[in-house]
């Protein structure tokens, strides 16, 4: 629905805007330790409070919005580059050894949870934003490898395809050229889906401290700083909480929209 669409994208668009911003200013410095001032609810110096050092949720929640947004998308681009082209090599030869392998491939990762990857990954390798874009990214690569060779075999028989096929394209020329144009529309909604599971995951990584590290905020690990606290600063979890909340129901949001948007069937009927 277009209500969704509007939705999921204002919030979306909040949380952007609040990362683009962290970068020229934020109300504090979110490094920036003040224990006299630990622990304080929300009030007029500081908007969400402070946390147990004293810094300011709001500056940290800004910042750790950029750290968020970018090991998402960044894993979303690895999954897209990679998973794309699998898909429709696999698509051009169904049947064959080559789509068999890509598939059991694919079979294989999703055999075992994402975040237990992304927490392996990260335990071999070390803890950082890197590691853990790379590990979400690897995830990210069979679920757009699937969703291509899908939505792409059911191209390959249209009349446009052989139509192609008869005027010399190799199957190469055939997937760049018709069939991902075509399954474009599919991809930037699974887009933004797989953007907002990155989000989740990063947090996920971080509250287990395998995510990105101090000084940097990331969301996951002012859950994890709060969680001692509940009790007597209550709004050093509800802070984060919602921004996690917020920030993938608007993406969610989002994307139902689009997809329902970009629906050729629902696009005839609204017409």
């Amino acid at each position: 629905m277009k209500r969704n669409l509007i939705l999921g994208g204002l919030l979306s668009a909040l949380f952007v805007l609040a990362a683009l911003i962290s970068f020229a200013w934020t109300p504090y410095d979110h490094t920036a330790l003040d224990i006299p001032n630990k622990l304080k609810t929300p009030y007029a110096n500081h908007l969400l409070g402070t946390d147990h050092f004293g810094r300011d949720l709001l500056s940290m929640i800004m910042v750790g919005a950029r750290t968020s947004i970018a090991v998402a998308l960044v894993a979303v681009g690895i999954g897209m580059g990679l998973g794309v082209p699998l898909g429709l090599w696999a698509a051009a030869r169904s049947g064959s050894l080559v789509d068999e392998v890509i598939m059991r491939g694919n079979d294989l990762v999703f055999a075992f949870p994402s975040l237990v990857i992304a927490i392996l990954i990260t335990a071999i390798f070390g803890a950082g934003a890197v590691n853990a874009i790379i590990a979400i990214g690897i995830f990210n690569i069979p679920v757009f490898a699937r969703i291509t060779r899908g939505a792409a075999l059911s191209l390959w028989q249209r009349e446009f395809i052989l139509a192609a096929r008869v005027a010399g394209k190799n199957a190469a020329r055939i997937s760049v050229e018709h069939i991902l144009p075509n399954v474009t529309n599919l991809l930037i909604v699974q887009g933004t889906i797989q953007f907002s599971l990155g989000i989740l995951a990063e947090a996920g990584l971080s509250y287990v401290g395998l995510g990105a590290q101090p000084p940097t905020p990331s969301w996951g690990r002012m859950l994890a700083d709060a969680q001692t606290l509940v009790s007597i600063a209550p709004h050093m979890a509800l802070v984060p909480g919602f921004a996690i909340i917020l920030t993938v129901l608007g993406l969610n949001l989002m994307g139902d929209g689009l997809r329902d948007y970009l629906d050729p069937r629902l696009r005839v009927a609204r017409t």
